[in-house]
């Protein structure tokens, strides 16, 4: 191990990173750390400028870490995930190479989160996005055509696990009739969950709002595309602060100029960060914002104190919250 270890810290969009923990304790013990604030055009690019670290530290899936890119840095020896998995890291080049992963699990809270998704889901309900940017015109009702009420209407949640749940409580205290499914979910579960459980299909035909809380995952991607969409009412307003490729993009895009659907809001894409040029951007019927579920002061700063804890650990030879332990069996390569 060289006597100056490099630490790169990964986009830290909103250069908050640094004083969002003491990375004193850090560079105490001989860790030099350099912070990029933007996004990499490229997987050469990224292997350009990362090839000198012997560290990494990943802000949740902002940057997608597949074999090709794992493959070619050569003085990677550590890696530090915020949050406790990304589908977008390929754990199994890591651990091929003996690259050890720790994550930072647990502690901080959902309802970030959770709030954002239904604040989003509010802007969608009156359109408030189209309001602020016709205010700033000089402009008043001229150009607000969509007026909807939450009560009274059917909330249709995918996935009711701990997000989905606030997101029915929420529905519950606005007067909301509140459905769920998910592959695994039960009548007794949704209960428990605040909702009533009802078929993906009956769900989708029926609801006012449906609001995507699943993990990303194989049986996940795509599990929302043309023909879903189809079945949903034309008044319907999909909101998805989940994970972008749960929803078929093509398949939203063209629902949402054939005015299949009424309105989408989305806080994730398929691809991220999202290009001004996007499609989305062309639409005048949905509502955008740039991954903010988590982007919180609290959010930061459990995330960066967990990277410096993860690190101190592998300094001393007993590392923690370890994604996948079989890397530590392996000589690094």
């Amino acid at each position: 191990m060289p006597q100056t270890i490099k630490l790169a810290l990964l986009d830290d969009y909103q250069k908050v990173a640094m004083r969002m923990a003491d990375w004193d304790r850090l560079k105490k013990r001989g860790i030099e750390i350099t912070v990029f604030h933007e996004p990499f055009s490229s997987v050469d690019d990224a292997v350009q400028k990362l090839a000198p670290f012997q560290i990494l530290g990943l802000l949740r899936e902002r940057t997608a870490f597949p074999r090709a890119l794992i493959e070619k840095l050569p003085n990677l020896k550590f890696m530090v995930l915020t949050g406790a998995r990304a589908a977008s890291l390929d754990d199994k080049a890591a651990t091929e190479r003996g690259i050890p992963i720790s994550t930072t699990p647990g502690g901080g809270s959902n309802a970030p989160t959770a709030e954002l998704g239904w604040a989003l889901l509010m802007m969608c309900a009156r359109d408030l996005a189209k309001a602020e940017r016709l205010a700033r015109q000089g402009k008043w009702h001229d150009g607000i055509e969509q007026m909807v009420v939450l009560e009274g209407k059917r909330l249709g949640i995918l996935g009711l696990g701990k997000l989905g749940s606030r997101a029915a409580h929420y529905g519950k205290a606005f007067g909301m009739d509140v459905v769920a499914w998910s592959q695994n979910l039960t009548p007794e579960k949704a209960e428990a969950g605040g909702a009533k459980y009802v078929s993906k299909d009956e769900l989708l035909a029926t609801s006012d709002f449906v609001s995507i809380h699943l993990a990303l995952s194989d049986r996940t991607r795509g599990l929302i595309g043309a023909a879903d969409l189809a079945k949903m009412k034309k008044t319907a307003i999909l909101v998805n602060t989940s994970r972008g490729p749960i929803v078929d993009e093509a398949a939203l895009i063209a629902a949402l100029k054939n005015r299949t659907i009424m309105h989408a809001g989305l806080d994730v894409y398929d691809k991220e960060p999202m290009s001004a040029d996007h499609p989305f951007t062309k639409l005048d019927n949905i509502t955008l914002i740039p991954h903010l579920g988590y982007v919180v002061e609290e959010s930061y700063r459990y995330f960066y104190e967990g990277t410096i804890k993860d690190i101190e650990a592998w300094l001393d030879g007993k590392p923690i919250n370890v994604l996948n332990p079989e890397a530590l069996n392996k000589k690094p390569a």
